[in-house]
């Protein structure tokens, strides 16, 4: 049975929840990454922010990239996946969400991210032709 913590991608890097969306941008393009899961002062995860988020949700509604933080683009609690929960709950988890990238959680510790390219990778065709037609339909 293969585990999320066989195909995450580990030592997922948070932005501060506090820190502008400017920084976030720069994080990710300094990675090679299309979200970076959003980090309170608790060191609790408080959502996950994407790089469709900034281009829609800050530049695209005219609000400044550099006063505009994480953490106001954080919406309810973070959907995440334990590190050893299996592909089924994996797929189940993005299909149900219509999520694309799961944080990956050990105890309350963020310990890596699920892409669906992980999972395109780790597991047999069909199932992942399953996964692509859940996330691509409304």
């Amino acid at each position: 049975m293969t585990t999320a913590r066989e195909i995450m991608t580990e030592g997922a890097d948070c932005i501060g929840a506090d820190e502008p969306v400017l920084r976030a941008a720069q994080k990710m393009t300094e990675m090679g990454v299309g979200a970076l899961p959003i980090c309170g002062t608790d060191d609790k995860l408080k959502g996950v922010l994407t790089d469709r988020d900034i281009v829609v949700k800050v530049l695209g509604a005219g609000k400044d990239p550099a006063t505009t933080t994480a953490g106001e683009l954080a919406q309810g609690e973070a959907v995440t996946i334990g590190a050893d929960d299996d592909a089924a709950e994996i797929m189940r988890t993005m299909s149900e969400h219509k999520v694309r990238r799961l944080p990956v959680i050990d105890g309350h510790r963020l310990v890596g991210m699920v892409a669906q390219a992980d999972v395109a990778r780790a597991l047999p065709d069909p199932q992942v032709g399953d996964l692509l037609e859940a996330l691509s339909t409304d």
